[in-house]
């Protein structure tokens, strides 16, 4: 790779398994990938999404942390309008005392979940509105400088967490280039205005104490196998999974007929959108398409969303990809 390599972890629940055999399951890969030699790994908050167990960012990050010891480990992202700023400062000022120069802190603005999601979570509708001055006032507690008269974070306060902002929108590339922040692109999912968003931050880009140079961390989906075919079955598998993640809230469960049959729908048609940025085949072929990507996105790091449903070739897609180039286990 061309540049940094490193990690969105879905905490895929798999079929058949437990959400406590998926959390096993990002525990052990985070310990290989460490070995590996990827940069960081990121959990992002999702809710009442029965196939994701990464509701919790920041518990997530501490077990998985108190298991490996130099990997850079964060959320990719907590959707902050969710919390008050002065939580999500103590939660990851505790991650930064405790592992100090490891923790990362990524921040959207999206509820992470639906309509239900936003009810349960008691959030009103100006919650997103309020992102950039929740993004400031958080800083503030980590940074030592608080902007709340009376209000410091313990733990957090002075532990300056990096904060980056993450988004599929010109809105967050907007913001993070006026905060004079990293920013990172949710083209995993959400590719659309890719190109424009990061064109728009660098150009706007303002440095900061943070970061004197604009940093763009872009996302793509991967799946390598030596058995090329292989990798495009479980391509297909995975959008076959995506049908019952998108379309089947409240516990509704698709055959692969039906399933099949809503991927030749326009709703399949949003999916394979959703997919545009997926590097699918051997291990050479993936890391030549993430090259390309790089490239594309203009970006200064890749992260990868391994999306491979079977839970060995999920795995072993990684330590193809691993920068490190181990051999084979």
């Amino acid at each position: 790779m061309s540049v940094p390599l490193s990690i969105l972890d879905l905490a895929q629940v798999g079929t058949g398994e437990t959400v406590g055999q998926s959390l096993a399951a990002s525990t052990d890969m985070a310990i290989r990938a460490e070995k590996w030699g990827y940069e960081r790994i990121w959990y992002a908050e999702h809710h009442n999404m029965s196939s994701i167990a990464s509701s919790a960012p920041a518990v997530l990050i501490s077990h998985i942390a108190a298991r490996t010891s130099t990997i850079r480990l964060g959320s990719g992202g907590v959707m902050l309008p969710n919390h008050a700023p002065l939580t999500i400062a103590e939660q990851f000022g505790t991650l930064g005392e405790l592992y100090p120069g490891r923790i990362d802190l990524g921040l959207g603005r999206a509820p992470g979940g639906d309509q239900n999601t936003f009810a349960a979570l008691r959030r009103d509708m100006a919650a997103a509105d309020r992102f950039p001055n929740d993004v400031l006032e958080l800083q503030g507690y980590l940074t030592g400088h608080s902007r709340v008269p009376g209000m410091s974070a313990t733990p957090g306060n002075g532990t300056d967490v990096p904060l980056y902002i993450l988004g599929s929108s010109l809105f967050g590339a907007q913001l993070a280039a006026a905060l004079g922040l990293p920013y990172g692109f949710a083209s995993h999912f959400a590719p659309g205005a890719l190109t424009q968003a990061v064109q728009i931050y660098r150009e706007q880009f303002r440095p900061s104490e943070q970061l004197a140079e604009p940093y763009v961390i872009a996302g793509a989906c991967v799946i390598a196998d030596e058995d090329p075919q292989r990798a495009r079955d479980q391509l297909h598998q995975a959008k076959r999974h995506r049908v019952t993640a998108l379309f089947g809230r409240g516990g509704r469960k698709f055959t692969d007929e039906e399933a099949d049959a809503i991927l030749s729908m326009p709703q399949g048609r949003q999916i394979d959108e959703m997919l545009t940025y997926s590097g699918v085949g051997t291990p050479d072929e993936v890391r030549e398409y993430l090259d390309w990507f790089a490239g594309h996105a203009d970006a200064d790091e890749v992260i990868v969303a391994s999306i491979a449903p079977d839970r060995q070739v999920w795995l072993q897609t990684l330590e193809h990809l691993a920068p490190a180039r181990v051999p084979a286990s």
